[in-house]
């Protein structure tokens, strides 16, 4: 059932102020719900303890948070499993939680984007519900994609497909007199579903739950899996068993259909008739960065995200090259390029970004602080995922009782549990925030935390970072102020200038930024007045040396 306001909306909502084309540079911040701040307890982070916490990101510096699903879900899959999408499901709140939410944002001048799931629904909703009591070749089956099996008693799936979290992407139902029935495609978890979007039934639905929010006064959708939503005609056999992967170059049945194309253009003409800039952010992966631009034509979507840039290693040239790449693809359909190194899907680019035994976790957030600055400095628009803003690693020791991610729990195609769908470890990037020094939780919530949190985490909460000058926290935040401040940062132009191998050096209007990618530091002509740098340099004469795995900001 539909939850009602707890509280009246005014005939004009409170929104930010107009800005045409906000998002083509704006900095994005991710709330991945049920980590970011617990108000009642439980150990859930809820909508509340998000809107208690908006004034940090209104501090940060950033411009519109992005949050993670909070609608009515059993949560087999954090959420992205749907059951109502009009309804803030009990663990997060209530509908009045998320209108307070998106009132109080608008008033710290923060916009709000949430996550929209349409290329599969819960196994509990209503809509599959009705699927799996209805007859093959039904009415209601035919929002869904069932399927007979093959083999001479349709034991055998439809195709070869396999699912991202690993095993087969479908699974067999019964039917009501107990007897084997038809198979149900599911890209994902078999309690996620995938929706049929032949079917005007859910093209309609989708339609609607756009605008019930949109209603609400929030500022766009972040769309998952926007990439996935068409099929190929007649769910043609792969020809091989390869578990899917979302970050991939392979060309699948699908993902990366042309038909997903006419659906976003249906939403932007949707999105484009409510006042104030309201945007699309596709969640899409695509083989190569001219695929992906087609999301961000002019009619199409506002922006994508770019997961080349975050699949990039640490090497200067395979990131000149990536960003070269993005740059030339967005910019022929008139687009923002997006930059993104983190999110709840992946290991924290701070963990990612160290050589293992050869460097470990003091590398890695030297490289991380450096590829924030990096980010921030490029044309276009950037997304920043909760933590990284406190230089937070990557879990890697939940023991395996205490791991959620539904992945974990699938077998992979060689039998090996454990070690499916996206390496089935996206636990690690989930565990929530430390925001004090102490306290069970320390200052995540009045009671402990769904996941636990590294006893070492005391010195990376928001409290122990905030004003000590050598802090990531100081260092995000010194850098998100100069961005606002400085016209030639965000959108606009940007050219390379001269530099020695394994270092990029970039000239934006008034800027410029070096980023040292060796193990050694590394001896520049000075290039102008230093603004901010995320390891301290020093100086000869007429030169800087820039040390390893840092980058520099200075003001020409």
């Amino acid at each position: 059932m539909t939850q009602e306001l707890t509280t009246s909306l005014p005939t004009e909502p409170v929104r930010p102020a107009e800005s045409p084309g906000w998002w083509r540079d704006a900095v994005i911040y991710q709330v991945y719900v049920r980590s970011f701040a617990d108000s009642d307890g439980d150990g859930i982070g809820d909508l509340r303890g998000a809107r208690e916490r908006l004034p940090h990101l209104a501090g940060l510096g950033v411009d519109a948070v992005w949050l993670t699903p909070f609608y009515a879900s059993p949560q087999a899959d954090g959420g992205y499993d749907v059951a109502d999408y009009r309804t803030v499901d009990p663990l997060f709140g209530t509908l009045g939680d998320a209108d307070d939410l998106v009132r109080t944002a608008h008033e710290l001048g923060l916009r709000v984007i949430v996550d929209i799931v349409p290329n599969h629904s819960s196994h509990q909703h209503p809509w599959f519900r009705e699927a799996l009591a209805d007859r093959p070749g039904g009415a209601a089956r035919t929002r869904y994609h069932f399927r007979p099996g093959r083999g001479a008693h349709g034991e055998l799936p439809p195709n070869d497909w396999e699912s991202v979290f690993g095993g087969p992407a479908w699974t067999r139902t019964t039917d009501p007199d107990g007897t084997p029935g038809e198979w149900y495609l599911h890209l994902f978890a078999p309690e996620q579903p995938d929706l049929n979007w032949d079917s005007p039934e859910v093209r309609a639905e989708f339609d609607s739950v756009l605008r019930f929010w949109l209603d609400l006064g929030v500022d766009g959708f972040r769309i998952d899996v926007a990439h996935g939503m068409v099929k190929a005609a007649g769910l043609p056999d792969i020809g091989r068993t390869e578990q899917a992967k979302l970050i991939g170059s392979q060309v699948l049945p699908f993902f990366d259909q042309d038909g997903v194309h006419e659906i976003h253009r249906s939403w932007r003409r949707l999105l484009d008739s409510y006042p104030g800039d309201r945007i699309g952010v596709a969640e899409a992966w695509a083989p190569t960065a001219e695929r992906l631009a087609l999301y961000v034509r002019p009619d199409e979507l506002h922006q994508a995200f770019n997961f080349q840039f975050l699949k990039c290693p640490w090497d200067a040239a395979a990131m000149r090259e990536v960003i070269d790449e993005s740059l030339a693809a967005t910019g022929s359909v008139g687009a923002p390029t997006t930059w993104v190194l983190s999110n709840h899907d992946v290991v924290r680019h701070t963990t990612r970004y160290a050589d293992g035994a050869d460097g470990g976790p003091e590398q890695g957030l030297a490289r991380a602080r450096a590829a924030a600055l990096l980010t921030l400095a490029l044309p276009g628009s950037s997304y920043l995922y909760q933590g990284e803003e406190l230089g937070l690693p990557e879990v890697t020791d939940l023991p395996d009782e205490l791991r959620q991610d539904p992945a974990f729990f699938r077998t992979s195609p060689d039998g090996q549990d454990g070690q499916s769908g996206q390496d089935g470890f996206r636990d690690g990037c989930r565990v929530p925030l430390p925001w004090t020094r102490s306290g069970e939780s320390y200052g995540f919530g009045p009671g402990g935390s769904w996941l636990p949190q590294p006893d070492g985490w005391s010195g990376l909460s928001v409290e122990a970072q905030t004003g000590d000058p050598g802090s990531t926290l100081e260092l995000y935040r010194g850098a998100l102020a100069l961005r606002r401040e400085l016209p030639g940062l965000g959108d606009g132009p940007m050219s390379w200038l001269e530099a020695p191998a394994g270092v990029l050096a970039l000239s934006r209007p008034g800027l410029v930024c070096t980023l040292n990618t060796l193990a050694e530091e590394v001896e520049l002509p000075v290039p102008g007045r230093a603004l901010l740098s995320s390891a301290p340099l020093s100086y000869g004469a007429g030169t800087v040396r820039i040390p390893p795995d840092s980058c520099a900001w200075w003001a020409i």
